[in-house]
């Protein structure tokens, strides 16, 4: 019987243990996508425990805890103690057998802290203890110590057009930072009119970039001087939160008139949002094209689905699914605009359903142009697909219709600190992947095909970020 967590977890044959021990392990981290505090970087927060570190804002061990039957003052309760928090998520860990949190705990446990014991209602205290003897005494475990011990060379937070970036700025003029942290351009909250806080956050954008905005074009112009000064910042990438691609034919005319009555607080019509919606996208995938940036698109979300726990905690505390969304069409008629005016940018496109794996996987090669490799990128397994099943499929899927060996890889997208591991659990997946079909005879492995595969491993693990994205 194999043991759980050993040196060569996930890795199930002689060639995927080389592939990873003697490649993927050594390289660095890029993670270019995530949603850490900048402030909390910038300060090098100082935790007291644990569970701050572990149960803070992570809706994946929210969503494990509601599912066990643990009251929701465990979760995100205010009164409630770090100990009384952890208790519960100890309490849980052994019902969550052949979840993705089980090995990401451990994972966690072991890379950060040394401990191999596994977490349950017997270990919880000598664990808690363990953990918070290490965090008070160890200044490892400060933001910026853990980005050091997992080898991350850059860190792109997730950061609103009108955000000052003032914590960006200190990190980037500090000399003792070993952790580059640029800003990723995030303009949800200008693009979603529906929202009862749209007019509201476009008179906040408008004093910060010291821009009226009364209409389309001076929307785009406050906008334009925002994207110029996180280019100034360092900010390569942008990033977009959609539900789905919109292709809706409009004209200026039309979407002036649309943002008049938004902004007068009335109601729009769902297809006046969907044209706003895709005015709005082409305008800023044309800005990123110009700064030489790169577009992300995560897509196929339905948020907020339980209106009443919304109403209590707000946005991102666990109650978000896969949805269905017949958008291929929309996504391919919006790359075609944008690159048929001669303006599409580097891309990654994220589907939230896995059905749509091979819709994008096939995606990519309509708009790959010969001017950079992997130009078009299917990104790696998100969100509820960022497990060995989700990253497997999305592999395969890439593998079978595009370039794996151009993929640009993980990214944590996450809120914590303890996360890094995630990018341990794609290698050794990766490599576990590669290294089976080597084992199959799927794949030589000798010559100049061996070099090739031991490269790509490397690529895909950091290389391929590196370059793609300019760092």
């Amino acid at each position: 019987m194999k043991q759980f967590n050993d040196p060569d977890f996930l890795l199930e044959n002689e060639t995927a243990k080389d592939l990873y021990h003697n490649h993927a392990e050594k390289m660095p981290i890029i993670d270019y996508h995530c949603h850490l505090s900048p402030q909390m970087v910038a300060e090098n927060k100082k935790f007291d425990s644990i569970a701050q570190i572990w149960l803070m804002g992570d809706h994946y061990k929210w969503r494990a805890m509601r599912s066990n039957g643990i009251a929701e003052k465990f979760c995100t309760g205010k009164n409630t103690s770090d100990w009384e928090k952890f208790e519960k998520w100890a309490e849980t860990v052994p019902y969550t057998f052949r979840n993705p949190l089980y090995h990401w705990t451990h994972l966690e446990l072991k890379t950060a802290f040394g401990i191999e014991k596994r977490l349950n209602p017997e270990t919880a205290r000598e664990i808690f203890d363990n953990c918070n003897e290490q965090i008070k005494n160890d200044p490892k475990f400060c933001p910026r110590g853990m980005m050091e011990h997992y080898n991350v060379k850059v860190v792109c937070t997730t950061d609103d057009p009108a955000d000052s970036l003032e914590w960006h700025k200190i990190v980037k003029d500090d000399p003792t930072a070993k952790t580059r942290m640029l800003p990723t351009w995030r303009p949800d909250a200008a693009m979603n009119i529906e929202a009862p806080t749209w007019a509201a956050y476009i008179k906040k954008l408008s004093a910060v970039a010291e821009t009226e905005i009364c209409c389309f074009a001076s929307l785009n112009a406050a906008l334009q001087k925002r994207h110029d000064f996180f280019a100034s910042m360092g900010c390569k990438l942008s990033d977009h939160g959609i539900e789905e691609f919109y292709d809706e034919p409009y004209t200026e005319a039309e979407i002036n008139a649309i943002m008049k009555k938004a902004l007068a607080g009335e109601a729009i019509t769902k297809q006046e949002e969907r044209k706003y919606k895709h005015a709005y996208m082409y305008e800023q995938g044309k800005m990123d094209y110009a700064s030489g940036w790169t577009q992300q698109y995560h897509y196929g979300a339905i948020r907020n689905n339980n209106s009443k726990m919304f109403a209590q905690l707000g946005p991102d505390t666990g109650f978000d699914s896969i949805g269905e969304f017949n958008t291929a069409k929309a996504m391919s008629h919006f790359l075609d605009e944008l690159n048929s005016n001669g303006t599409l940018a580097k891309t990654i496109l994220y589907n939230l359903n896995p059905c749509a794996n091979e819709v994008i996987a096939t995606m990519l090669g309509n708009f790959q142009d010969g001017s950079v490799a992997g130009k078009i990128q299917f990104g790696s397994g998100w969100w509820f697909l960022d497990q060995k099943d989700g990253m497997e499929k999305q592999m395969n899927a890439l593998s079978v219709l595009g370039l794996l060996s151009r993929f640009v890889g993980m990214l944590t997208d996450s809120r914590s600190f303890l996360s890094y591991p995630r990018h341990e659990y794609f290698r050794r997946t990766l490599c576990n992947l590669v290294g089976r079909d080597i084992e199959n005879g799927l794949i030589p492995f000798t010559g100049y095909e061996e070099k090739r595969v031991r490269q790509m491993i490397e690529d895909i693990s950091y290389n391929n970020a590196k370059n793609y994205f300019n760092f």
